[in-house]
């Protein structure tokens, strides 16, 4: 069976999909293809984001921003917006799962850790799920 792709997605693609990428490939190990776009990315990654990230042992600082594709989209398997809304592209027969989550936009970093917290929690939920899910 293939590896189940996940992107995930939020406007800038700067913060809150960054970790939650950074997450998953993290905890991941490889059982799981991993994308993540902005609809209107920023120039680079929240470095407070980065910080976050850090505290946990995982390393984002070389990521980039990307901008969300119709086939990043068709490729992956699971979806996970985070605050997009209608700039989102939808596709049928896709799994959607919309995150709401705070924006690290601008904030220092006690108030993203417990974004960062939150969005390591959901990660390892999504985790559990797909690599438990009914094999064939």
């Amino acid at each position: 069976m293939s590896k189940p792709t996940v992107l995930f997605v939020c406007v800038h693609n700067a913060g809150r999909s960054q970790m939650a990428a950074g997450y998953l490939r993290h905890l991941g190990g490889g059982r799981v293809e991993v994308l993540s776009a902005g609809s209107a990315p920023a120039d680079a990654i929240n470095p407070v984001a980065v910080e976050a990230m850090a505290e946990e042992g995982i390393d984002i600082a070389g990521e980039q921003p990307r901008v969300l594709t119709t086939d990043a989209v068709k490729t992956s398997d699971v979806v996970i917006t985070m605050g997009c809304g209608d700039a989102c592209p939808f596709y049928p027969g896709k799994r959607y799962e919309d995150w709401v989550l705070g924006d690290p936009a601008g904030q220092d970093i006690v108030a993203v850790r417990p974004i960062r917290d939150e969005i390591r929690r959901r990660v390892e939920a999504l985790l559990d799920e797909l690599l438990s899910g009914p094999s064939g």
